[in-house]
């Protein structure tokens, strides 16, 4: 009734916002997988590989950095939604490796635990998410300037200028074929005339 009395026939702005799973998948499935290939790693060069072998200390290893980073990952967005905040929010990532540090060292080892790992969970939770939102718009921009957008020529992937391997336009296609035909047919008048 409001925009009839004033003549604004504007239509309400609708916010959309993401469907769960996607909130799922990108701030806690796809950082635990990552976790968990780089605890992985770390188990290769772990000095106990030699004691409980390769495979299962690395396994152990991966496990464990996922299930912490998952946790943590969890407890973040649970503050998020909570607060209803916004994701890049690092008051979220603070509350958020507080609790799952205190919950983690809990079980782990007790009280003393609960407040050394609530404080590790928070200092590098946050230090992480910090290094993300830096680096995100950094990291864009060079994926940006590697598939080359807008331009239609390339498929997915521009080459720098000083690569070797370069990607050739038609009149260069047809200038390379015809030098492969010409030097075709030198080698092969070669070969008639050795005969």
């Amino acid at each position: 009734m409001a925009s009839e009395a004033t003549g604004d026939n504007s239509v309400p702005e609708v916010i959309t916002y993401p469907s769960s799973w996607d909130i799922w998948k990108s701030r806690i499935i796809v950082p635990s997988l990552l976790a968990g290939i780089a605890g992985g790693g770390v188990g290769l060069v772990s000095r106990h590989r030699k004691v409980h072998g390769l495979a299962k200390i690395s396994a152990t290893y991966a496990t464990n950095f996922a299930i912490v980073t998952g946790c943590y990952c969890g407890a973040r967005e649970f503050v998020r939604i909570n607060r209803t905040g916004k994701p890049d929010d690092l008051l979220n990532s603070v509350i958020g490796g507080f609790g799952s540090g205190a919950i983690l060292g809990r079980l782990q080892g007790g009280p003393v635990a609960a407040a050394r790992y609530s404080i590790l969970f928070a200092v590098v939770g946050t230090s992480v998410d910090y290094a993300t939102i830096k680096l995100k718009p950094i990291l864009s921009d060079y994926y940006k300037t590697m598939v080359g957008e807008g331009d239609k020529k390339q498929d997915w992937l521009k080459l720098p200028e000083w690569s070797p391997i370069q990607v050739l336009d038609e009149e260069a296609l047809a200038a390379k074929r015809e030098r492969e035909e010409q030097l075709y047919r030198k080698v092969h008048n070669l070969n008639k005339e050795e005969t």
